[in-house]
């Protein structure tokens, strides 16, 4: 196990608290990895000074949760979240205790927190580490084990059920038994936790290394039907030809592959979502064998309700949904510079990557078998030939605009959207095409059957 290593900054941080004869000790996720070796970026003291005295010694000082005995203190380059000593009754609301007791000792303070591994404390000063729960044994054991009684800590706080499984993702742990068995009995106190927190923590698994042991542990425990009943639905819907998984194994297979391609999150929620459509575009055909016939427009719907359930933001919905809605394209060398003019149009240049990134990981999925990364480089070089040539492929592209085309007596609104739309078809048969001269020519022919007097 590493040497814990303080920066000098924080152990002069300690020390003002001792100068006013009160103690500070790290806790939480930067010792537990601290002592995995791992990078630590932010670090959390506990301290016997009340939030009030901790105002007093800072001189940059947030009152964060000052409620609940937390503070956010500033310090040289450092942003430590401070909480005093406390002991913590009642969870109405299945997160947040109803009362707080300050003057508990290091020891009470310990007791109150969720696992193990996160329930430790290093006294700076004085290289002491703490370790009343067997913290450093289930580091070594790789284990996630609760703080005393499992159902006990699930209840206090709805979404633990759901940071251990966290945790043994981002972690590669494994839950103790006793703790695993707890958290089906805990899901209505989940059920409580907002949106917000829920989607905090879909974020962190999907951005584990490995995100497929964070997805079955939520499946086995009954997390992912409460929290992502789409993804469950997939479960025994079998596919056809290349596919030798059901459908959820598939998905999972294809965010662990998306994962290979870094931490993009877009990318590992496209690819966790881009087939929760098939349950119900599902059709059995005259052979037996299993259709599933624009299964990619239910997808995009079903995700985009998902991620607004979860409350994520519009950007990343938008994008996803977007990879999700396109992701069934089929390539031949065949096509015409047109037809890649319009799919560039269609996906965007800005997203083609990141469609072609979740293509590689959809093929991966299929069978568990990383896919040739040089399987679309023929597309790619068409693509890049296209955009070189500086065509147009987009409405903005195009040699005439708005006020062009209101110069020739067509008004804003439906009829001019329809018209520079039809304008940019004409543009992606043929780019020589795009001249104002030649497109106002154009504009003014067809003008008519948009309901624009002649």
């Amino acid at each position: 196990m590493p040497v814990l290593s303080v920066p000098r900054e924080l152990r002069e941080f300690a020390q003002v608290f001792s100068s006013a004869g009160k103690k500070c000790f790290f806790v939480g996720g930067a010792l537990r990895d601290s002592l995995l070796g791992r990078p630590v970026n932010d670090w959390d003291a506990a301290t016997d000074a009340r939030p009030e005295e901790v105002l007093g010694l800072f001189r940059k000082v947030i009152p964060t949760g000052i409620k609940h005995g937390t503070v956010t203190v500033l310090w040289k380059g450092w942003s430590v979240e401070t909480t005093t000593f406390r002991t913590e009754a009642g969870y109405s609301d299945a997160r947040r205790p109803d009362q707080v007791a300050f003057g508990a000792s290091l020891e009470e303070d310990l007791e109150r927190r969720d696992f193990t591994v996160n329930a430790m404390a290093f006294d700076p000063l004085e290289g002491r580490l703490v370790d009343i729960h067997g913290g450093q044994k289930d580091l070594a054991a790789r284990l996630i084990r609760a703080v005393g009684e499992p159902a006990k800590r699930f209840d206090e706080d709805g979404l633990r059920t759901l940071r251990a499984v966290r945790f043994a993702s981002q972690l590669d742990f494994e839950i103790e038994p006793a703790t695993l068995a707890a958290i089906p009995g805990a899901l209505a106190r989940l059920s409580g936790v907002s949106a917000e927190r829920l989607r905090d923590e879909l974020e962190r698994i999907l951005l584990s290394p490995r995100p497929s042991k964070g997805l079955r542990l939520m499946e086995e425990t009954g997390i992912l039907g409460l929290v992502l009943p789409e993804l469950l639905a997939c479960r025994g819907v079998e596919q056809k030809g290349l596919h030798v998984f059901d459908v959820l194994d598939h998905l999972y297979a294809s965010v662990d592959a998306s994962a290979q391609s870094g931490e993009d999150l877009v990318l590992r929620l496209a690819a966790l979502l881009h087939d929760i459509g098939k349950p119900r575009a599902k059709a059995i055909g005259e052979d037996g064998i299993p259709t599933f016939y624009r299964h990619e427009e239910y997808s995009a719907r079903m995700a985009a309700e998902l991620m607004r359930r979860l409350r994520f933001p519009n950007a990343t919905t938008e994008a996803v949904v977007h990879l999700v809605a396109q992701h069934m394209f089929f390539y031949e060398p065949a096509w015409t510079d047109a037809a890649v003019r319009r799919f560039v149009a269609r996906v965007g240049r800005d997203s083609v990557e990141a469609l072609f990134a979740l293509r590689r990981a959809d093929t991966s999925g299929m069978a568990g078998i990383p896919a040739d990364p040089r399987l679309l480089d023929p597309f790619r070089e068409r693509i890049e030939a296209i955009l070189k040539a500086e065509d147009a492929l987009g409405i903005k592209d195009l040699a005439v605009g708005g006020r062009d085309l209101a110069e020739i007596g067509i008004p804003k609104g439906p009829a001019m959207g329809r018209i520079l739309s039809e304008l940019l078809e004409t543009v992606l048969d043929d780019p020589a095409q795009n001249s104002r001269g030649t497109l106002l020519g154009i504009a003014g022919k067809i003008k008519g059957k948009y309901g624009v007097s002649p």
